[in-house]
């Protein structure tokens, strides 16, 4: 007998709305996620002290670990302390760097990890993967979705604008993202979720025509369901495919090869999203992602992500080499690099033109 429906991972709470940080006790004990209030809480080290100040007399049986860096090493000794103090769950609170070290505790501590999110920089706040610091570059690590996602709205609205719209840019490339994966179906036969492509091109869409901006709370609110949906995408077909291709590969040779002026994930990989739709020869994805990313003042040139276009080529040349075995756009074409250093002439030319085709 076929499987006729499957159970899906998701969140148990997903709260966002103004004040939830000084909610916070209360909404762990109300979901029986700490009945006693014993959780280890993790705390980046900008941030610590304000946050620690306002919360430890409404956690009353929290400890605190603050995350210097957002290195494996750092991840493991804080694991090492918490193991065998009897903590009912771990709770991550700050941006997606920050939510990332405690998600990889909590997994290898095997404790239900609560996300806590003061900016919206990217997927992270709600995804099945880890990506820290090692002495070779990022890695990614697999863990388990957090059990609640929680965002203050004032604490997101505090933080710096750009550390808010560069979600906007990792959202909006999930639809590069189902493009590449689906140009693998017809020439590699590779198998496609097609519960994980609605959901994430779900999220893509819905920002994708919004007027509104970082400064609303409702656009706010919208952000923050589509980073959770994308990081349930990518749960549901336990792969980073559904919200990861070309975009993602050019994200990250730009942080091997230029770590000192590489910068936020969603800038990057907006930019990334909209070449590589160029590439595909898709002119009204290109437009439709230019379009927002620009309304929003996010980057749509290499020159606006604080590199050179022959850094940006450089990087495109050596993308493939960051996802060894995924396939998109750029191992299909194979340019050599000449051949990239004419393709993005003609996208910039197209940007500045305005005429998509």
């Amino acid at each position: 007998m076929p499987l006729l429906a499957r159970l899906l991972a998701a969140p148990l709470v997903i709260d966002v709305r103004p004040g939830n940080l000084e909610n916070l006790g209360s909404l762990l004990a109300d979901q029986r996620i700490s009945t006693t209030g014993r959780v280890a809480v993790v705390v980046g080290a900008t941030r610590s002290a304000g946050i620690v100040e306002r919360l430890t007399p409404l956690l009353t049986g929290a400890d605190w670990y603050v995350t210097a860096d957002c290195s494996v090493d750092t991840a493991q000794r804080i694991t090492d302390e918490i193991r065998g103090r009897g903590y009912e769950a771990v709770v991550g609170i700050g941006g997606g760097r920050v939510l990332d070290v405690a998600k990889f505790i909590a997994a290898r501590a095997g404790l239900p990890m609560v996300a806590v999110a003061t900016n919206l920089a990217h997927d992270g706040i709600a995804s099945p993967i880890s990506i820290l610091d090692q002495t070779e570059g990022r890695s990614s690590y697999g863990v388990p979705l957090p059990i609640a996602v929680i965002v203050d709205l004032d604490e997101v609205q505090k933080a710096p604008r750009d550390m808010v719209a560069a979600g906007i840019g990792d959202v909006v490339s999930n639809l590069s993202a189902i493009a590449d994966w689906e140009l693998s179906r017809v020439v590699t036969g590779e198998q496609i979720d097609g519960l994980a492509v609605a959901m994430a091109r779900t999220a893509g869409e819905s920002l994708l025509h919004r007027q509104d901006s970082v400064e609303d709370s409702r656009f706010l609110v919208a952000l923050t369901n589509a980073l959770v949906l994308s990081g349930m995408a990518m749960s549901v077909s336990g792969t980073s495919r559904p919200c990861s291709g070309a975009c993602h590969e050019i994200s990250h040779a730009i942080d091997a090869l230029y770590p000192e002026e590489s910068g936020l994930h969603g800038f990057q990989v907006g930019v990334g999203a909209t070449f590589a739709s160029y590439l595909r020869g898709d002119a009204g994805l290109t437009a439709e992602i230019v379009t927002c990313l620009a309304r929003h003042g996010l980057p749509v040139l290499p020159t606006q992500l604080g590199i050179t276009n022959d850094q940006f080529v450089a990087a495109v040349m050596h993308a493939p080499s960051t996802r060894p075995g995924r396939f998109t756009i750029l191992e299909h074409l194979e340019l050599t690099q000449p051949q990239v250093e004419s393709k993005l002439q003609a996208y910039l030319d197209t940007v500045a033109s305005g005429d998509f085709g």
